[in-house]
């Protein structure tokens, strides 16, 4: 059986300006061709290796194009810069504005290492893991502005077995999102913010969503984000389900929302309203969070009315809100608590 193949691809807003004081290496010139057959592992490399050798801010190209083949790939360094502040005030000035790229995708790829790199002003995503086994990602460093739309940390979907660990993500979304597919995902040692937090979901958007199950998240700090740890899902009808997930030592600073399972999303209050999620939430677990809220609600479980929550366990919350008792919010939320939690259990 031939082995897996891993797919890379690497895009860069405003990549055509790269003979502006810096060196270029275009991976089509290392020989790699775009026909989606040809071996471009080489190619790949020697471009790579080049731009490390460069002397001068050093821009790696990979035009449009399927470029497969790359087996076993192994980053080590590196800064990767998407340039999106003209795409983003765009977006936030309401035109109509391109769809944007995400600064690195590794997509059906198999045991593939990212370690030490640096990527910041993605346009979207700053990185994406997408139908993919066996990927590491340590010791990244992850930056956008707070005011930055849609410019994710790393987005995972589709992949299983994936571990990030010992990473800072300061973004304008999410820190770190799980989309439909994710599973036995192990997240540790992060520090997020600002940002919107570590998220599963938003799940059941436009159609039946794959499962999202067997995911920890261990040893997060969350600073200033708007949120802690989430799950989220549209209150539209789709079914899907999120099974197994533990949330471990959390450390809250100032969070506008630490413990949240959001089951009735609809930001634009169009197509969903009075609608309930078919999404089924069962055996999330919340161990040892602690620290402030910077709202009085520091824990909400707003869950759907046909699919309730079952099977949430708190285990040992200390949140508080301006050095005072913070408060609990359930809604068809059912499960259990056990040793110190505050606020007190509402469930």
């Amino acid at each position: 059986m031939a082995r897996p193949k891993i797919f890379l691809l690497i895009t860069f807003l405003l990549i055509s300006s790269f003979t502006i004081a810096m060196a270029g290496y275009n991976i089509v010139d290392f020989g790699a061709k775009s026909d989606g057959r040809t071996d471009s592992a080489k190619a790949f490399l020697s471009a790579w290796n080049a731009a490390c050798k460069a002397n001068k801010p050093a821009m790696v190209y990979v035009p449009p194009g399927r470029f497969k083949y790359v087996e076993g790939l192994s980053i080590y360094g590196g800064t990767l810069d998407g340039r999106g502040q003209a795409l983003w005030a765009c977006k936030m000035a309401g035109r109509s504005c391109p769809v944007g790229a995400t600064a690195l995708t590794i997509s059906q790829g198999e045991n593939v290492l990212v370690s030490g790199i640096k990527i910041l002003n993605s346009q979207n995503f700053q990185m994406s893991i997408f139908g993919s086994t066996g990927v590491t990602v340590e010791r990244a460093t992850i930056t956008a502005p707070d005011e930055s739309p849609n410019t994710d940390g790393i987005h995972v979907q589709m992949s299983s077995f994936v571990t990030i660990k010992d990473s800072t993500m300061t973004t304008g979304d999410d820190c770190i999102s799980m989309g439909a597919g994710s599973t036995n995902v192990w997240i540790e040692k992060i520090n997020c913010g600002p940002g919107h937090g570590i998220s599963i979901g938003s799940l059941g958007l436009s159609g039946d969503d794959e499962g999202v199950q067997n995911v920890t998240v261990k040893s997060a700090i969350f600073t200033g984000t708007q949120n802690g740890l989430r799950v989220k899902t549209w209150a539209k009808p789709y079914k899907g389900m999120v099974k197994g997930v533990t949330f471990q030592n959390a450390v809250m600073k100032n969070v506008q929302n630490p413990i949240v399972i959001d089951q009735n999303y609809c930001p634009s209050q169009k197509n969903c309203p009075n609608e309930s999620s078919g999404i089924k939430i069962s055996q999330v677990k919340f161990d040892d969070v602690q620290g402030s809220s910077a709202t009085p609600v520091a824990v909400k479980f707003d869950c759907s009315r046909s699919n309730p929550c079952t099977g949430i366990e708190l285990k040992d919350i200390k949140l508080r809100y301006q050095n005072k008792r913070a408060q609990a919010f359930c809604k068809n939320a059912r499960g259990t608590a056990m040793g110190i939690v505050e606020p007190p259990s509402c469930l």
